[in-house]
Parts: C-alpha cells; structure tokens; sequence
C-alpha cells in the first residue's frame, strides 16, 4: 500500500492511497477460495465448487466486498500510521478500481486540534445567591393548599364569583348548528380559573342555580381546530349548581397527605425545594460566566465539519424552515436567510465547538469518567417521561450506543464544569430572587458547549 500526504491546510489533510493489482487480486483470490470451501451449488459436493465457477457467477459482488473491505482497512491503516485524530469519518473518493487495475481513493480528513488547557486558578466568577426566606415558604404552603382545595354546594340563591365552580351542562353551535366536542353535561368549572376560551368564564359571572345563558364568544385565531379557529360561536349553558371552596386546614393533617409526618417536615420539604430551586438558578448563571471565561481564554482552530453540524442543529431549532436541505428545495428568499443567519449562527456554532473540544480535553486529562449507574439513572428519568413505555426505553438504550452515548454527554460536561470550578476563584453575592432570575435568563444554553465533552 502507497500512502502519499497531499495537502495539510490547517487541520485538514488529504491523502492518496494507491493498492497495487497485485494486492486486490491476491485479496479476491483469497476470498474466491474461502467461498469454494463453504458454498454449495447443485452438482458438487460441499467444499468441492470449482473457483472458476464462482468467479463466473459471483465475481462481481465479490470484487465490491474485497474493495470495500480494502478501503476501510487501508484508511484505518493510513489513519492510524500518521498518528491522526479524526473529528469526523474521512471523506473518501475512489479514483481507480479493478481487479486488474488496483485500487486508487483520494482521503480528506479533518483532525482534532491540540488543546492545551489554561491555568483555571486565575479565573475569578461571582456566584449569586438567594437566601430562602420564611415569607416564601408560606407562600409555597398556601399554593399548596389552593391546589388542594375541594368545592362544596354554596347556600341557595348564591350569585357565581370568581373563585365559585359552575356544575354546568352546555352545548356549542357554530351558524346554529353543534360542533364536534361541544358538548357536556355536569362539567365543573371553576370560574376565574382561565381553563375555557376567552369570555366563557367571564359570562358566567353572576349566574344562578337553574340560569340558562347562551354565551357568545370567537375562538381564538390559534384554536387547534382549523374549522373553530378564529370563527363566532355559541354555547347553550344551563347552570346546575354553584358551588363555594371549602377551606382547607394547614396542619399536621394536611402534611400527612403529602406523605410527611408533620406540618413542620412539609415546611422544611418546601424550603429544601425553593433552595434547589434558586441553587439550579445560580448554577446556571455561574456556569455561564465560567464559560464565557473559558471562551475568553482559549482560541483554536477548530474542525469546520463539526462547525457545519453544530449550525446545522441551531439553525434546526430555531427556524426549522430554514434546515440544512439541498438550495434547490428552498426558494430565494429562504435561501438568503439561511445565509443570513447561517453568517449570524457560525461565530456561536464555533464556539460550541471550542468549548466543546477544550472540557472534553480537561476530562481526558483529569480521568473524568461517567460511571454506569449515572448513564442508568439518566435512561430512568428518560423512561419517566413515557409513562407505560418504560420497558421499550430502557430497551433502546440498551440496544443504541449512540443514544447512550447522547445522555452520557451533558452528564460528563456537567463532571468537568464541576472539576472546573473547583479550582477557579469564587465569592458569593447575595441578590434578590428578580435579579437573579434576570441573570439566570441571560444564561441560557444559546452558547453552550457542543457535545465532544
């Protein structure tokens, strides 16, 4: 096999790779010989099938097998030989081939850059805090209670408020004629609660046990219902019954519905939970500014193959119209801004990349590893969000590398961001729940990482 560099441009190389006529054909004679060994065809006894006759009716397909194999091999090889870092599978284009002729492939590879690490000591972040205050745990608990609350009869002649429930049967008609799902009969509604479209509530205010009201309204122009959208309808509604919330006790009785002993430990829950709350919030804000230190402290070139599929991704979720398909499936104005945008994405998209490339390299040199049960606790909370397919998740995991590989990777970065920012300088600021809501919002994941860590 000849291996000849043809071109290093930053970090792609190209090579041509010859295989001699001599090399493949030995290469299809070996294979030719296996295949007499295990075939059998009518005629012969097995192991006895002539080559020739193979070679006559197989020789094709096997000459494909033989070209194909010497390609993966000889650009492994030739991969392996000039100690190469690929950042994506090599882009091979075969020039020459035959069984006479030889192989002949031109390879084109981008490589991973060197990264070398800064010294993260001389990093300094603020991190912002929010002390949970007693105020806000009631606050919790009263929510708590309002989400429990039960609805009772209200005494004979009640006027329905905000705040009553209706037990209503009503029916819906567009031009006078009933709709498809319309229709309902003693249908609890609490008014004031923002559950029906604009203006049914509303119209209900001040009703009576026995009113009959005919409610007219516009569904909403975004109604999911083409036929309802945006068009004037009507409901017949007959009122059965108001009713008034009943109050709720907040005491060791109402605890205990929430699976604690007492209202003390439901107390303590609420405010273990509000902490973690504003602690995910900070966390947010201070991994981003350790990004952004980290961007200000490390440039590199990085691949613009892996460039090209991060853009790809943004540009995916944020305008799917405009993703990565061939021009001539877009029209010109589709066109211009996908080039519009791509010129405003690609500066993020090679920072996600860098960033990406630099906290895989600080995990590879500190032995940061994701450790088997972190990768199976991210597959259960996968497998929560499929309430009675769990079985069918965890089997495609198990049986999918690439999406196992998909949860190990932000678990990883968080590992690395987490060794990172033990060794940067830290001093807490204690802000306001608002301020830091506006940071945390600030710090959205626009600029994070892209998945080589």
């Amino acid at each position: 096999m000849e291996v000849t560099q043809t071109s290093a441009e930053g970090l792609r190389r190209e090579f041509r790779v010859v295989l001699n006529s001599g090399d493949i054909g030995a290469r299809v004679e070996t294979r030719l010989k296996q295949l007499s060994g295990a075939m059998r065809m009518p005629g012969f006894r097995p192991g006895k099938v002539p080559v020739a006759l193979i070679r006559k009716t197989h020789g094709k397909a096997v000459l494909g097998e033989v070209l194909e194999q010497a390609v993966n091999e000889s650009s492994r090889s030739a991969i392996e030989d000039n100690k190469l870092r690929p950042a994506l599978q090599p882009r091979i284009e075969v020039t020459k081939f035959g069984e006479d002729e030889g192989l002949e492939y031109t390879m084109a590879v981008e490589v991973l850059p060197d990264v070398e690490p800064g010294e993260f000591s001389g990093v300094s972040l603020e991190r912002l805090t929010v002390p949970v205050e007693e105020a806000e745990v009631e606050q919790s608990l009263e929510r708590l209670a309002s989400s429990q609350k039960r609805f009772e009869a209200a005494p004979e002649g009640t006027e329905a408020a905000e705040g009553n429930a209706v037990v209503i049967d009503f029916l819906g008609k567009k031009d006078g004629v009933p709709f498809d799902g319309g229709e309902a009969k003693d249908f609890q509604l609490e008014l004031g609660s923002k559950r029906f479209i604009p203006g049914f509530e509303d119209q209900l205010i001040g009703a009576k046990v026995g009113d009959e009201r005919v409610i007219a309204l516009n569904f909403p122009d975004d109604y999911p219902v083409k036929e309802l959208a945006g068009q004037p309808v009507t409901f017949d509604v007959t009122v059965k019954e108001v009713q008034s919330a009943a109050a709720v006790s907040i005491d060791d009785e109402f605890a205990k519905s929430f699976g604690v002993e007492s209202l003390a430990d439901l107390r303590a829950t609420l405010r273990k939970q509000l902490e973690s709350r504003y602690g995910d919030l900070s966390r947010m804000r201070l991994k981003r500014a350790l990004l952004d230190a980290l961007a200000e402290q490390h440039s590199f070139e990085v691949p613009q193959g892996l460039v090209d599929l991060e853009l790809e991704q943004i540009v995916a979720q944020a305008e799917p119209e405009l993703r990565q398909v061939p021009d001539q499936e877009l029209d010109e104005e589709k066109k211009a801004r996908r080039a519009e945008k791509d010129g405003e994405w690609r500066p993020i998209a090679e920072r996600r990349v860098r960033l990406g490339l630099l906290l895989a390299e600080v995990g590879r040199r500190n032995n940061i590893q994701v450790k088997p049960e972190e990768v199976n606790r991210a597959v259960m909370e996968e497998a929560r969000r499929y309430p009675g397919q769990e079985k069918e998740v965890f089997e495609f995991f198990q049986k999918n590398a690439q999406a196992q590989a998909q949860l190990r990777a932000p678990i990883l970065e968080e590992k690395v961001v987490d060794f990172i920012l033990e060794l940067v300088k830290i001093t807490d600021r204690q802000v306001s729940l608002e301020e830091l809501r506006r940071a945390a919002e600030e710090s959205d994941d626009t600029d994070a990482p892209a998945s080589e860590a």
